[in-house]
């Protein structure tokens, strides 16, 4: 069985059918469709995707026989009202076979994550999971966090639960292998030691304080350390501890002292004790009034690497064995899989999971559900933690729709906002201006969804802020207005925060009465008299009115941290533009000109200018420049 590398190598046939008024839902020309395609479909194994009268895709599935599995969508009286409405909403199908059901499951949670189907079971949580990387690509290899592709040479340890616990570590092996941490070219440019060395968590490789063969053997002990060999290195320490005081050399031994101190310690603060267990991810649900939360503890080599809380979307009217099924293949579609994992439940389709996640990960993997001894303890453990996790979790829901419905009332909003997008700008003296918008739900806030727009109109003035917020306004709705009239999306704002006084709020409506948008509720959000310092914000409404909440308030509070997200994001993005500009010089626009040869041409000459007044001559001098090459750069700054 080979697993599917991409939904756009398989052959697809797209069956559609449509007729006269089908863009509105209609269970009778749903279910019309459906039978349309299963006409041809084969009793195989494969994926299926339903699509809205728009092509947008409502849910993907996954079945062993496609036409016995499709099938069932004809049969209304069965279908629950959730998958009534999805049939209403199908004007076309997708289908994919596969080889076999196995990669039909690996094929779907692909095809999930790539389109998100509100019909779906789908993790929310879209955060990359952090590793440790200690690389392998210099004499000294530097130990750092990681997130994203693996394209670096070197060892990857993870998946880490959360940041917080790959810094732990990263302290850990600070304080026990004095590895480095520094960039390459921090640690070629030093002459002494820098604070870490005075703090002892590096050993200095920069100015010469440790030689190659020692600090491989440093390199050498925090793998083991990382692999799950702590009692190994303890003894190692141990050892050369009690050498270095039977040798009268008290100063050494104090070091590794404290090198067992931390390694203790370590050892000390595991949150669950998992010695025995190797590489293994636990899991375990929790369900109540509706709402389900996953717990995950990743163990690597015996120890704890952290836990994180899942709650997965769109799980109405499913069972609790399927939304866990589909956790667990969207959750390793990113993520490698370990040999072990262990449910606090079996799984109707335990085995097949098992045999597609065995082909990800190229070797055998256990899914398994404890029923005694140790792994049974920590099993409970995660159960528990899920418990209490989805109880703080519909405490918060509680709470935060409650602050929702007091700003519906305060602005006068049709109901809660379901989405709120806040806009703010930033740059210096006019340049690198960008806007910014941070969008935010019940939920909290939605990343995903964060935009930058940079101020590219001639006609808009550096440094005129209500000019810069027209253009983003005008940008943000006049697209979204010509992709969803209809606003069937969801990505239509049901308030909208704006980061200034009453000129910012006046520019923003100017730009919505221009493209024709009169029904979005805006707010000017401002400082006030002491600059916000005592939480005296005043709130700007469309229709003149200006408000202001106790410094109290919880729904101040909301609209601060709101408020202060969209600057955070604006200030961050702008730093990046003007980090990105720093670089930028006139070579860039000559062709044929990359990084090496620009490089070059600034090395041998100083400055863009120094290149730009050179003669032929002198082009030709510097490294790496051919004759045409030479040519080319004259002829581009001077046949003009």
């Amino acid at each position: 069985m080979s697993r599917p590398q991409s939904p756009d190598r398989f052959n697809e046939e797209t069956a559609t059918y449509s007729v006269r008024g089908a863009d509105a839902p209609d269970l009778e020309q749903g279910v019309a469709v459906i039978r349309n395609v299963l006409k041809t479909l084969p009793v195989r194994p494969g994926v299926y995707r339903m699509h809205d009268a728009r092509g947008d895709v409502l849910y993907v599935g996954k079945a062993r026989a496609l036409r016995n599995r499709v099938t069932n969508y004809t049969q209304v009286a069965r279908l629950s009202k959730r998958l009534q409405r999805m049939v209403a909403q199908t004007r076309s199908m997708t289908i994919v076979t596969t080889n076999n059901e196995a990669e039909a499951l690996l094929l779907e949670a692909q095809l999930i994550k790539r389109y998100r189907p509100p019909y779906n079971v789908l993790l929310r949580d879209d955060k990359s999971f952090p590793y440790i990387l200690l690389r392998a690509d210099h004499a000294f290899p530097r130990v750092q966090k990681h997130r994203g592709a693996q394209k670096i040479k070197g060892n990857y340890y993870g998946p880490f639960a959360s940041a917080g616990s790959v810094t732990r570590t990263l302290n850990a092996l600070q304080k026990l292998f004095l590895l480095r941490s520094c960039s390459d070219s921090f640690f070629a440019n030093r002459s002494r030691p820098c604070l870490l060395y005075q703090i002892k968590r590096c050993s200095a490789p920069c100015v010469g304080r440790i030689d190659e063969a020692g600090y491989a053997e440093l390199v050498g002990d925090a793998k083991a350390f990382l692999a799950g060999k702590s009692t190994q290195v303890q003894a190692k320490l141990g050892a050369a501890m009690q050498k270095a005081a039977e040798a009268m050399d008290f100063e050494l031994a104090a070091v590794y002292r404290d090198r067992l101190k931390a390694l203790t310690f370590i050892q000390g603060s595991q949150a669950i004790n998992a010695e025995g267990v190797g590489d293994a991810d636990i899991f375990a649900l929790a369900c109540k009034a509706g709402t389900m939360g996953i717990q995950g503890f990743f163990i690597r080599g015996g120890q704890n690497w952290g836990h994180r809380s899942f709650f997965p979307s769109h799980t109405e009217d499913l069972s609790e064995d399927e939304v866990f099924a589909s956790f667990l293949m969207q959750f390793y579609e990113e993520v490698p899989p370990p040999r072990t994992i262990l449910l606090d439940r079996e799984l109707a389709e335990g085995a097949l999971i098992a045999e597609a996640l065995a082909e990800q990960a190229k070797g055998r993997v256990t899914i398994s559900q404890p029923q005694r001894g140790d792994r049974r303890r920590l099993i409970e453990q995660a159960k528990r933690n899920a418990e209490e996790a989805l109880e703080r979790r519909m405490a918060e829901s509680t709470t935060q729709a409650k602050i929702l419905r007091e700003l519906a009332d305060l602005f006068e909003l049709d109901g809660p906002p379901d989405r709120i997008e806040v806009f703010d700008n930033s740059h210096i003296m006019g340049t690198n201006a960008l806007g910014a918008m941070v969008v935010a739900g019940p939920e909290g806030f939605r990343k995903n969804s964060y935009r930058k727009f940079n101020i590219k109109r001639p006609e808009t003035a550096p440094g005129d802020d209500f000019a810069m917020m027209r253009e983003v306004f005008e940008r943000r709705f006049a697209r979204a207005k010509s992709e969803d009239p209809d606003r069937e999306g969801g990505d239509w704002p049901d308030l909208v925060l704006i980061d200034g006084g009453r000129g910012q709020l006046n520019a923003a409506m100017q730009s919505l009465e221009e493209i024709g948008v009169e029904d979005v509720a805006l707010v000017g959000v401002a400082k006030g008299p002491h600059h916000g310092r005592e939480g005296r914000e005043v709130f700007h409404l469309m229709d003149g009115r200006e408000l202001t909440l106790p410094v109290n308030s919880p729904v101040l509070f909301y609209l601060q941290r709101l408020r202060d997200e969209a600057h955070r994001f604006a200030i961050g993005a702008h730093r990046q533009k003007r980090a990105k500009a720093i670089g930028v010089s006139s070579l860039d626009e000559v062709p044929g000109i990359g990084p090496a040869r620009k490089k070059a041409l600034l090395m041998h000459f100083g400055t863009a200018k120094a290149v730009r007044s050179a003669s032929l001559e002198d082009l030709q001098k510097a490294p790496g420049v051919s004759r045409s090459v030479a040519q080319q750069i004259y002829d581009f700054y001077h046949a003009r």
